[in-house]
């Protein structure tokens, strides 16, 4: 019984429950991510370097020993690729949350400084100078 109160209060705490809600978010953005690297960035990638198709490289070294190394380059591509559309999302995201996040607070007038204990006594003296 001890373990499933143990477990019972890991379940619960918002840790958890945040973490799936990433896990989630991260399984759907991953799709968008991929979509746009596969539907849209790749064909034109493609179409500038003349329909070569990086994943079809490979280097005979005998009949027995092929080495596809293209499949390589291709995973490097895609990764990159990859990385560089989440990186200008984010970009973009934290952009558009900065500019409606931002509220109009008028600047405060910058005030004078409270004086010192010193320069409260010399203005004392200074006061009790000119009277007499």
């Amino acid at each position: 019984m001890k373990i499933f109160d143990e477990f019972k209060k890991f379940i619960s705490r918002g840790n958890v429950v945040d973490m799936a809600v990433g896990v989630v978010m991260g399984t759907a953005f991953t799709k968008i991510i991929n979509s746009l690297v596969t539907n849209i960035i790749t064909p034109v990638i493609s179409v500038i370097t003349g329909k070569v198709n990086i994943a079809d490289l490979s280097v005979t070294v005998s009949e027995a020993l092929v080495i596809p190394y293209g499949q390589f380059l291709q995973a490097v591509i895609d990764f990159l690729l990859i990385a560089a559309s989440v990186f200008l999302m984010v970009k973009v995201f934290n952009a558009l949350k900065d500019k409606f996040s931002k509220t109009e607070v008028a600047p405060e007038a910058p005030s004078e400084p409270e004086p010192s204990k010193e320069e409260l006594l010399l203005t004392e003296i200074r006061d009790l100078l000119k009277k007499n």
